[in-house]
């Protein structure tokens, strides 16, 4: 039988032409969608079945895509391309029964609002390969009055496992459209737009007729009865059931032994690829922002009598300096933003969640808390969020104070310039130690806090589907990449720009007698004399210079700002007499060699220590104060500036022993 691309039932009714308008709590300012008015759409589904991935290919937006349950923690908004409606992606969920936070909202927008307030139409994403788990959600929305469409992905990965689906009786059975199509490769969202305006145009559906049953097992029975009759009908296996290459992959790659040693070299190889890739741009980049840009720049200003004034440095010395070096780490960015979206559409990262299970369920946690620590890997502050994955609440506070201490993007830019300076063509090796003691230290700080805070907390094995290995797309890829890559910079524009000005003016401004504004020797400076006074703490861990000290604070306000705090320092303090001025590179070099008595390496490893563990940046605590409240967040700060400052004396004092 040939399988219709889209498949409705029999009984469908006559299309009219008026289409509903919408008063949805759910909807959002009308500049978010398509308008006041319009039809609100909504993609429902279980986790990993390419619901966000559909969502991206429909607006044309790059919300964020995984392969693991809780990476869509709230509600992306975007307008659908081809048609006037407003499209919102919902959390993951099974069912409309909630066991987290983010099922829960599902269920607030679908069922529990008013029905004048509720989405025109729902699209179901279901998984062809396992099309029992995803109809279950469909059979809980039959018995409301939704207009549902199913929309059928991964049929191609449902043939290779020997099952095909015949979409029409499959509509038959649901009694709802069925839609085969394939969001990656944006196949089949013709027929998608096509049946939902029609089902938008029918008047919303009566319920499915279900027996009155009082007992909810009796219930789920039911759903679970025609759940299954709807595969039988819709669904032929041919022949005995295939190990899929998948299955004999993962073998391997989810084995107790084998799958962390493929992990750890996997992300060996992504930081050494990132860092011996990247570092030609970056150094080409560095040479233009220090060469003919600032040249430029003071040029232009001679030309306009503005040579050597406050503005040339605020101008050269402050933004180019400071901004132009975070710029230059925009190659490696881009690079380990393309390697991770690469790893994530292949289906690995699933992998990496069911290799780390023992070590959630040792402290304590359910394996689906390394989920938002994942996502803490690329940014904190989304990590924190996806904490409503879990539905204990002792457990989202624990996750929550154990997020900072997973390496961000932010701080990945200050690992790479160290490890370039201190430790060479080792850089890449550096960066992935860096990424080891964060892991290591989530662990240390999480056992501590099971048996002191959170004795009596269990933990439950991990549930996950894992979705079969995909070829990576490189339309997605580069979407994934270039989307990652848009918030990091946009993030981090405004933020550096802000704390570049400051940290200028401060340089500028006279803090001893002597010279007047912007003609201050920056040990001199408002930021010198605070720095000073800051730097004693950190003697012990080798790096009691005030440099190192003023860019560890400037790093509270954001990590991106260390370098160019260090920059500008660099670039307005003037060497000692007969001294020569020396690349920014000698110079911090310089700078660990005096602080640390001639054991430049420790104090670098201390340091990278420090970064790592203490406050990540100011975003991290707003979003942390929002998900467990004050109390926690000062709690974390404080434990975190503990833990990096022990950490960070222990591993000099130590290390300079042996180097």
């Amino acid at each position: 039988m040939t399988r219709p691309d889209v498949a409705a039932p029999t009984r469908s009714l006559p299309i009219t032409p008026k289409l509903p308008t919408v008063r949805a709590a759910c909807h959002g300012p009308a500049s978010e969608g398509a308008g006041a008015g319009v039809p609100i759409v909504a993609l429902a589904g279980a986790p990993n079945v390419g619901k966000s991935t559909l969502f991206n290919a429909l607006t044309g937006l790059r919300a964020t895509t995984g392969n693991w349950p809780g990476t869509t923690v709230d509600v992306s908004r975007g307008v659908w391309r081809d048609a006037d409606f407003t499209l919102i992606d919902l959390p993951g969920a099974y069912s409309l029964d909630p066991l987290s936070r983010d099922e829960e909202l599902t269920r607030t927008l679908l069922v529990d609002a008013p029905v004048t307030e509720r989405p025109d139409a729902v699209v179901v994403v279901a998984d062809a390969a396992h099309l029992a788990r995803s109809l279950y959600l469909v059979a809980q929305l039959r018995e409301t009055t939704h207009r549902v469409v199913v929309a059928l992905t991964m049929n191609d990965v449902a043939r290779k496992a020997g099952i095909e689906v015949d979409s029409y009786a499959l509509a038959e059975a649901l009694g709802c459209p069925v839609v085969v199509l394939d969001p990656r490769r944006r196949q089949g969202l013709d027929n998608l737009t096509r049946s939902v305006r029609e089902a938008l145009g029918r008047p919303s559906p009566e319920p499915r007729p279900v027996p009155h049953v009082e007992d909810a097992l009796d219930r789920d029975d039911e759903r679970f009865a025609w759940v299954e009759a709807a595969v039988r009908a819709g669904t032929t296996a041919s022949g005995a059931e295939r190990v899929s290459t998948s299955d004999k992959v993962d073998r391997v790659a989810t084995h107790p032994v084998a799958g962390p040693l493929v992990f750890l070299a996997v992300m060996w190889l992504v930081f050494q690829v990132t860092t011996t890739v990247a570092a030609p741009l970056q150094d080409w980049l560095d040479g233009f922002f220090t060469g003919p840009v600032s040249d430029a720049v003071r040029g232009g200003l001679a030309l306009v009598g503005l040579g050597g004034s406050w503005v040339e440095g605020l101008l050269v010395d402050g933004l180019i300096a400071g901004v132009g070096m975070l710029l230059t780490f925009v190659p490696l960015m881009a690079l380990m933003f393309v390697l991770l979206a690469l790893l994530e559409d292949s289906g690995y990262m699933a992998r990496a969640a069911v290799v780390t299970d023992r070590l959630m369920r040792m402290i304590g946690l359910p394996g689906k808390a390394f989920l938002p620590l994942v996502v803490g890997f690329g940014c904190n502050v989304p990590a924190i969020a996806a904490t409503r994955i879990l539905g204990d609440a002792r457990q989202r506070i624990l996750v929550a104070l154990l997020v900072p201490f997973t390496s961000c993007t932010a701080r990945l830019t200050v690992y790479v310039m160290l490890g370039t300076i201190f430790f060479g063509r080792y850089a890449g090796t550096a960066v992935f130690v860096m990424y080891l003691a964060s892991i290591l230290a989530v662990i240390g700080v999480g056992l501590l806090l099971r048996k002191t805070l959170w004795r009596t907390m269990g933990s439950e094995p991990l549930v996950l589907d894992l979705p079969p290995y995909h070829l990576p797309t490189a339309r997605l890829t580069a979407a994934v990449a270039w989307g990652r890559l848009e918030g990091f910079l946009r993030t981090a524009s405004g933020i550096i720009v802000v704390t570049v000005c400051a940290v200028w003016l401060l340089q500028a401004i006279l803090a001893k007698p002597g010279a007047g504004f912007n003609d201050v020797p920056v040990q001199d400076s408002a930021y010198g004399v605070a720095a000073q006074a800051i730097a004693p703490v950190f003697e012990p861990a080798g790096f009691g210079q005030w440099q190192t000290a003023s860019a560890l604070v400037v790093g509270f306000v954001a990590k991106e700002a260390v370098i160019s705090s260090w920059a500008q320092t660099y670039a307005v303090d003037e060497p000692a007499e007969g001294e020569p001025a020396g690349s920014f590179g000698e110079a911090v070099v310089s700078s660990f060699e005096a602080s640390s008595g001639g054991h430049p390496l420790p104090a670098v490893a201390a340091f990278l220590w420090f970064l790592m563990a203490y406050t990540p940046c100011v975003a991290t605590l707003a979003a942390q104060k929002r998900e467990v409240g004050w109390r926690w967040t000062l709690f974390g700060v404080a434990m975190g500036l503990a833990v990096a400052w022990l950490g960070a004396v222990t591993i000099f004092q130590v290390g300079r022993l042996f180097w």
